[in-house]
């Protein structure tokens, strides 16, 4: 099943293949002890409010984000065909306003994204039609000159993963292949790639595969939140330490959604939006607090969707497109106060 026709999958009906399990090429030094069971927040925390923005220019599910210098970068994605973008549009939250950057030179959605020295790096996903496979592509996007320069491949081609930057590296996880039901397998994989010398180095893998997921970095450690694999959509949620190359098992996500997405405001992360078990679109919002490994209920997104992207630029966090049987260029940003 295409990517394009697996978005229409996980918003509507979330039907879930058989698939073979998640597989990684790392050897793992070990998985540190689980640090207790799930806890939610019971002292008074304010909800927060949201506000809509201007649209984005082109809608899209599936896409990327990241921010250079208070500008939030959006780009590829899925289009109201569900063919692969290679639209890069950056939005100006000062101003309100978007402008149209060069495009992104492989089309593709599905990816993931991570900002570096004010460079846009942009990995895998999914490309390519009529038969659309995942892809291993490393493409970087400078805004001071306009322009995109191929990288190195990541060593293992997938869609659906996500990725964070911790100490000038990208890491990019889990994730998934194209193909059908029986073809289609969950990954575990966890690589960090280096743009200082333009290598990739695989980590101990993460212990439960998964796609569709999302990621978060607090304080140098990174929060993988969410996702689905072969035992259906997750809420667990598991930290990676890279000083220890170790894999850390954390509080549960009160609500189990895939297709989610996930950034740092305030010093918690906040899960926002993905798709339920019960097949619907989620508004939900939940931010974890890594210091008491604890969950609080935030209010809903106005617009309830997956496969949207996030991104904190000074104090507001912005929601930037998605699918909820439509896909969206809806633009909305939440404040904590």
């Amino acid at each position: 099943m295409s990517r394009r026709l697996s978005i229409v999958c996980t918003m509507i009906v979330f039907v879930f293949v058989s698939a073979a399990s998640g597989c990684s090429s790392a050897s793992s030094p070990g998985v540190a002890s689980h640090s207790g069971a799930a806890g939610i927040q019971k002292s008074p925390q304010s909800l927060g409010s949201w506000t809509t923005k201007a649209s984005m220019p082109t809608a899209r599910s599936s896409l990327a984000a990241g921010v250079i210098n208070g500008i939030f970068y959006a780009v590829g994605g899925s289009d109201v065909d569900f063919q692969p973008s290679d639209a890069l549009e950056a939005y100006d939250p000062a101003t309100d306003t978007w402008t149209t950057k060069a495009p992104m030179p492989t089309p593709r959605d599905g990816l993931a994204a991570g900002v570096v020295n004010g460079i846009l790096y942009v990995v895998g996903g999914e490309f390519g039609s009529p038969l659309p496979s995942a892809t291993a592509i490393l493409e970087a996007y400078n805004p001071i000159t306009d322009a995109w320069t191929r990288k190195a491949d990541m060593p293992r081609a997938r869609e659906n993963l996500a990725a964070g930057v911790i100490n000038g590296e990208l890491y990019v996880i889990g994730g998934d292949t194209s193909g059908n039901s029986r073809h289609r397998h969950y990954f575990r994989t966890l690589e960090a790639y280096d743009p200082a010398t333009d290598t990739w180095t695989t980590k101990a893998p993460m212990p439960e595969a998964r796609t569709r997921l999302a990621v978060a970095v607090i304080g140098g450690i990174l929060y993988v939140v969410g996702g689905d694999n072969t035992n259906g959509i997750r809420k667990s949620v598991e930290a990676y330490d890279p000083a220890t190359n170790t894999w850390t098992r954390k509080a549960d996500m009160p609500t189990p959604r895939d297709v989610l997405a996930a950034s740092v405001l305030g010093g918690k992360l906040y899960a926002v939006g993905g798709g339920t078990n019960n097949g619907d679109p989620s508004a939900a919002v939940e931010a974890y607090d890594p210091v008491t490994n604890t969950w609080a209920v935030k209010a809903n997104m106005p617009t309830a969707r997956g496969t949207l992207a996030t991104r904190v630029v000074g104090t507001k966090l912005y929601a930037v497109g998605g699918f909820n049987g439509d896909t969206l260029n809806t633009v909305e940003a939440y404040s904590r106060l």
